[in-house]
């Protein structure tokens, strides 16, 4: 049973869907929404392995969206308290980690399976596909929020860190 990561989960995802929009049209929100979510999804578990990491996450919060607003250039000056509110979720450790599996499907595939066996997805399963194997749709959906170059100020905040987590993980399999 996964430990409640939604809040982050949800504002996290949001976060980089505004600060690199998908492409016009329903379709293309959707596809995008996806992608990120899961991105998000696989980096949240990544980073809070562990029942006992999930908790004390929501009991001391991730941080919010300050710094990465700044380098991603997101206007906040006149957010309303409502806007405000869902950014204290925004982890950006998180976000740092999603960026890197949304600008490199490889990366993605190797970090959906160190969290396959996670005690996150226990007894469940899930299809990374969107994530991990993006076809024409879902690359032209989310052009900006797969462009490597975009997102390079993003992800490289916390490459290093998730390289040595999924490098870990690696180790503990083998």
């Amino acid at each position: 049973m996964s430990v409640d990561l939604s809040a982050v989960i949800s504002a996290t995802a949001q976060w980089l869907l505004r600060a690199y929009p998908p492409g016009e049209g329903a379709l293309s929100t959707a596809l995008a929404e996806a992608q990120a979510r899961q991105a998000v999804a696989v980096a949240a578990w990544l980073r809070y392995p562990t029942a006992v990491d999930a908790s004390l996450l929501n009991v001391v919060g991730p941080g919010g969206s300050g710094r990465l607003d700044w380098l991603a250039g997101v206007e906040t000056a006149e957010a309303s308290e409502d806007e405000y509110a869902w950014r204290t979720w925004v982890d950006e450790v998180v976000a740092s980690w999603a960026a890197c599996l949304l600008a490199d499907p490889r990366l993605a595939a190797s970090a959906a399976s160190a969290v396959a066996d996670s005690e996150h997805l226990s007894g469940m399963a899930c299809d990374f596909r969107r994530l991990t194997d993006p076809d024409a749709r879902d690359r032209q959906a989310a052009i900006l929020l797969r462009h490597p170059d975009l997102l390079a100020p993003i992800a490289e905040l916390h490459a290093a860190e998730l390289h040595d987590r999924l490098d870990q993980s690696s180790a503990e399999a083998a």
